[in-house]
């Protein structure tokens, strides 16, 4: 089987090439040009692997380019992995968002129902399409109401809608995935428990006082394992209906707070650094935050089996290898 992955040098990508690569498949990835930086996914995506992977031209916001990609490779399957993913990104440029996002999504879906119709489409939506709804609801299923509060949120939620309906309407073999809080080793250091530990190991290393200035500490998820992500995108794959959403996340809820407290036991500073909040910076506390997301992701694994393994203590401590090994 041969599968396009977009969103390549993202987090999540290099990941899921890995685990198709290692199942015996071929993986087609997708490129906007050749800046180099792809060799940027060696950190995670072994020498051997990477040779197998074959590199394709195209833009998301232009249609003929990814039309021809369809035209010249016989795609199985594609897993829409590209986006603008940072909420606090998207309140600076809302437009960039909408059109990386959701322009871009509806451009990939036109080109595979131009010109491949039976390549399967796997599009990457996210959690925050359901907004804040009040952790006394329960857990989150696929029938919760689509009330994001942020443009990240509003431009997942559109290419969310739009992909379903396509699907049902024209009888296309496209399904959509959310998943909740997920992290790892190449978590970019926008996100929060990234940066944490990319802060903490830049103490160890002696290039920063020891003092973690941090979000909000009570704010909850429920976290799992990129690479349990990416395995659950993988099975889905196999498995979906056409049209229909799927929540992938985790069953243990934590909350922020007890996070970095792991992060700062597993390091070589432990008991010598000071937490401070980040009042005056609003990409790390946020103004407008969702302050618990707990998922129910049981139509994802009644149907495939699926169910994370990696524990959150070796998911933090691969995190923090992973920034001691950059940072060197």
């Amino acid at each position: 089987m041969k599968y396009l992955i977009t969103g390549i040098r993202g987090f999540a990508g290099p990941h899921l090439a890995n685990k198709i690569i290692e199942d015996g498949h071929e993986v087609v990835a997708l490129l906007r040009a050749v800046t180099g930086q792809e060799s940027d996914i060696l950190d995670v995506v072994p020498e051997k692997n990477f040779s197998k992977i074959k590199f394709v031209f195209g833009d998301l916001s232009r249609y003929e380019t990814l039309a021809n990609i369809f035209k010249k490779n016989e795609i199985d399957g594609a897993f829409h992995l590209a986006a603008q993913s940072h909420p606090p990104t998207s309140f600076l440029d809302p437009i960039g968002t909408f059109d990386t996002n959701t322009i871009g999504t509806m451009n990939l879906a036109q080109a595979i129902k131009d010109n491949s119709p039976n390549t399967k489409l796997m599009f990457c939506s996210t959690s925050e399409v359901y907004g804040a709804p009040l952790e006394e609801k329960g857990p989150i299923t696929e029938d919760f109401p689509i009330s994001p509060i942020n443009p990240y949120g509003v431009s997942k939620a559109a290419a969310d809608l739009y992909i379903r309906n396509i699907a049902k309407a024209e009888n296309l073999p496209f399904f959509v995935t959310r998943a909740f809080s997920h992290t790892g080793p190449r978590r970019g250091r926008i996100f929060s428990i990234s940066d944490r530990a990319f802060e903490i190991v830049t103490i160890e290393k002696g290039m920063k006082k020891p003092l973690v200035r941090h979000g909000k500490l009570d704010a909850k998820r429920a976290i799992i394992d990129v690479r349990d992500c990416v395995n659950a995108y993988y099975l889905l794959m196999n498995k979906f209906k056409p049209g229909e959403a799927y929540n992938i996340g985790g069953d243990q809820v934590y909350t922020m707070g007890s996070i970095l407290d792991k992060l700062l036991s597993f390091s070589k500073i432990e008991g010598e650094v000071t937490k401070e909040p980040a009042y005056d910076d609003p990409a790390t506390y946020r103004p407008i935050d969702i302050p618990v997301q707990i998922c129910d992701s049981t139509k994802a694994r009644n149907l495939t089996g699926w169910k994370p393994k990696i524990q959150i203590d070796q998911t933090l401590n691969d995190l923090l290898n992973y920034w001691r090994m950059k940072i060197n």
